[in-house]
């Protein structure tokens, strides 16, 4: 009697056990579910990749890639312009896009100063919410985080005062929307925007010139180079968006002369030469 009596009990106890291991797990399935929701409007704070920071890949699995060919980054003035350096006090838009808009996608972005703080502060704009205490961070909403979404914006203010170049760091998830962690891609990107002093001092010691022949379909483009760095040119319209990109490879120590060409479909109007000399960029306004 006092057998049987011990195996009815040791089959109930186990029967509670493998119960409640059951429900355990369905728990943990379903707090993966919501937290995965969850971040559908905003990714928690510090996962951009800056200093001190994780990035996305601490919820969704697999490696960070570099976003320099995905994440679409512009910083425009008040008068629509696009810039890459910053009066101290003003007011900016920043735009933020992914050049292959997944059918589900989200961002996070912050802007720092050469010592890790919080650089201005930002104002929650089209598509976007601001969280986070000390450092500011802009992000998806759950509305925004789809294929219809073509940008995302925010309103950054300047440092009241010149804190030398501002690094914005930024985040940004190709996601499969399967409901898992699984299957997405993440990319990051660092977008250094120079202090108005410092692209002076560029633009002073480059001494800058652009010509343009409408005949040909050709800029060319004159400076001085100081020490051998990477090249890149590139060319916005009043908007903001990039028509023409190109890698000039390396400067020479001393003068500099560039004959590039440009498409033949470029319409007329008003444009940016971006001229990015290692991490300093000089912008001439050019007509075409």
């Amino acid at each position: 009697m006092k057998k049987n009596i011990f195996t009815i009990v040791a089959i109930v106890g186990l029967s509670a056990l493998f119960s409640f291991r059951n429900q355990h797990i369905t728990i943990e399935k379903f707090d993966y579910a919501f937290a995965h929701l969850k971040n559908g409007a905003g990714s928690p704070v510090g996962k951009t990749g800056a200093p001190g920071e994780t990035s996305c890949t601490s919820c969704h699995s697999g490696s960070a890639q570099s976003g320099a060919s995905e994440n679409a980054f512009v910083l425009i003035e008040a008068t629509g312009n696009p810039v890459t350096s910053y009066v101290p006090g003003q007011i900016y838009a920043v735009s933020v896009s992914m050049n292959s808009n997944p059918s589900k996608k989200g961002f996070q972005a912050t802007a720092l100063d050469g010592n890790g703080n919080m650089a201005g502060s930002f104002t929650a704009g089209l598509n976007t919410a601001i969280n986070g205490s000390t450092r500011k961070y802009a992000n998806h909403k759950s509305t925004s985080n789809n294929a219809t979404t073509t940008i995302w914006l925010w309103s950054w203010t300047a440092p009241s005062t010149n804190v030398g170049d501002v690094t914005f760091y930024l985040a940004t998830n190709k996601a499969n929307g399967n409901n898992n962690d699984n299957g997405d891609v993440i990319y990051l990107s660092q977008h250094i925007i120079g202090s108005t002093a410092s692209v002076q001092e560029a633009q002073n010691n480059s001494n800058l010139v652009v010509g343009v022949n409408t005949e040909s379909n050709q800029i060319q483009v004159n400076f001085d180079a100081l020490s051998v760095d990477n090249l890149f040119l590139n060319i916005v319209d009043a908007s903001g968006k990039s028509v023409f990109t190109k890698d000039l490879g390396l400067t020479s120590v001393g003068k500099n002369k560039h004959s590039v060409q440009i498409p033949s479909n470029i319409k007329h109007g008003v444009y940016f030469v971006h001229l990015f000399i290692g991490n300093k960029g000089i912008d001439k306004k050019i007509m075409l």
